[in-house]
């Protein structure tokens, strides 16, 4: 939307966004961006939070003031509510033993199934091509990764440079326990469901080193991947 922004704008339409990361934003330089420090999907804030909504509007709106741009503001942090704080922000619980996060897979696996069964085959996962029954490989690819290690698959497309397949692989490990835990608890609310993951889960942690190694490089391309996979 940032990028569509500058389009409008140069065709004398006044535009304002919303980002939902942050280092996007400064990269596009939009003329008028407020960023949101809320998980995706929620843009607005909590639904049915009218007020917070309507506060979150107000903020935007109130970019329409500034003399010049670009302009890129944060909302205040002190009124995001904490069931909105960002899931990688979670408290990591402390555990007695870590667990092995392909074990992990394997443990939820009969969830995860007996959800697609239930929506009709229906599911978010399929982004990196690999069944889920074989993701043993995927997890010890993406251990390899995090630890340095020059990793890679031979299931990876060819067109689909490895940052890119590392995002396709994270997306669709996150989107397998989340429908897993959905299946196991059908009555737990998004928040929990955040809690749970990034506060409990093996896959969570790998997600995190992953992103880590990637922040770290000098490389713009994994710096690029490394703002979307632990948020």
């Amino acid at each position: 939307m940032c990028v569509l922004a500058r389009v409008f704008e140069e065709a004398g339409i006044t535009t304002i966004s919303l980002a939902m990361v942050r280092e996007h934003a400064e990269k596009v330089k939009a003329p008028r961006v407020l960023f949101v420090p809320f998980p995706f999907g929620y843009a607005l804030g909590k639904p049915n939070d009218a007020q917070l909504q309507h506060r979150v509007i107000g903020a935007a709106l109130d970019l329409l003031q500034r003399e010049q741009g670009p302009v890129l503001e944060d909302f205040p942090e002190e009124e995001v509510p904490e069931a909105l704080v960002q899931a990688s922000a979670v408290t990591r619980v402390a555990a007695e033993a870590v667990r092995d996060p392909a074990d992990e897979v394997t443990t939820l696996r009969a969830f995860y199934e007996r959800w697609v069964e239930d929506h009709g085959g229906r599911t978010a996962v399929g982004l990196c091509g690999i069944p889920q029954r074989r993701w043993r490989g995927v997890i010890r690819f993406l251990e390899s990764y995090s630890r340095g290690e020059d990793a890679d698959m031979n299931e990876r497309p060819a067109g689909v440079p490895v940052p890119q397949f590392i995002r396709y692989c994270v997306d669709d490990l996150k989107a397998f326990h989340y429908e897993a835990r959905m299946a196991q608890r059908p009555n737990v609310s998004e928040p929990e469901l955040h809690r749970w993951f990034w506060g409990e889960t093996a896959v969570a942690q790998l997600i995190r080193a992953l992103a880590q190694r990637m922040n770290a490089s000098d490389d713009p391309a994994l710096k690029y991947v490394a703002n979307g996979l632990a948020r």
